[in-house]
């Protein structure tokens, strides 16, 4: 049994393929495809979702109808540096960072 063993340790290692095959079989090129992917798949897209939330919140206007993240909707009444004022009823103001505004829907102007 012992020189079963001996025999199996002393045995060559099978060849490793080469050229393109063995390039595509290693545990390094693999985890560099899944940075990749994680990268376009998750990273790229948030990235661009927080810009474009980010735009929104900078041209909030008065009159612009919006939800915050705790679902409040209201129109905006007044905008400062950092908090937005929020009318959601007749004579009813609060105020919210602008970091709470989740959705913007711009107001509507008159068509001539």
């Amino acid at each position: 049994m012992i020189s079963l063993f001996n025999t199996l340790a002393q045995a060559p290692a099978p060849p490793k393929p080469e050229g393109i095959a063995g390039l595509l079989g290693s545990p390094e090129f693999m985890i560099v495809i899944m940075i990749v992917m994680f990268y376009f798949l998750l990273i790229r897209p948030q990235q661009r979702q927080r810009k474009e939330q980010a735009a929104r919140i900078a041209a909030l206007k008065n009159g612009d109808k919006v939800i915050t993240t705790a679902g409040l909707h209201g129109l905006v009444h007044n905008v400062k540096e950092t908090t937005v004022m929020i009318k959601v009823a007749e004579g009813t103001m609060l105020e919210f960072d602008k970091a709470a505004i989740a959705t913007v829907t711009k107001k509507e102007t008159k068509e001539a």
